[in-house]
């Protein structure tokens, strides 16, 4: 049990996960902006991909697209958690989630850049689901 005054002096009454929460959201619009110049350069059929690359579903340019949209989403998602609203913080959750799926999807034109941003993002989706509580969000 902690007194009012340690609570106080802890962080002015936030929950003990407000950091984390801030740092998924900063791991979110990260990602985002990543995402945003992945799908840029891949629509334009930029050369820093795989030559030759076969994918299940489309082609280089599809899978820009895909990634410029949820890049955009992220960066969306990211401003909502920010600003503490719950809605924002799922909508990430739900965001992050297919990001992990299509970066499995865009593996073959930049393997490691893939699997590194799939990393992030289970950060990122661990501290959002684990830390996101309304006494955390900040705001």
């Amino acid at each position: 049990m902690t007194s009012a005054t340690v609570r106080q002096a802890r962080g002015a009454g936030r929950g003990e996960g407000y950091w984390m929460v801030v740092f998924a959201a900063s791991l979110l619009g990260v990602v985002g902006i990543f995402n945003v110049i992945d799908g840029i350069a891949a629509i334009a059929q930029s050369h820093v991909f795989t030559a030759n690359a076969h994918y299940v579903i489309g082609d280089l340019r599809t899978w820009g697209w895909v990634a410029l949209i949820l890049g955009a989403l992220q960066l969306v998602a990211m401003l909502g958690v920010m600003v503490g609203n719950q809605v924002a913080r799922w909508f990430g959750v739900a965001v992050i989630g297919l990001n992990a799926i299509g970066q499995m999807f865009f593996t073959p034109a930049y393997p490691f850049w893939s699997l590194m941003i799939i990393a992030v993002d289970v950060v990122a989706l661990w501290g959002l689901c684990a830390y996101g509580g309304r006494e955390n969000v900040p705001g």
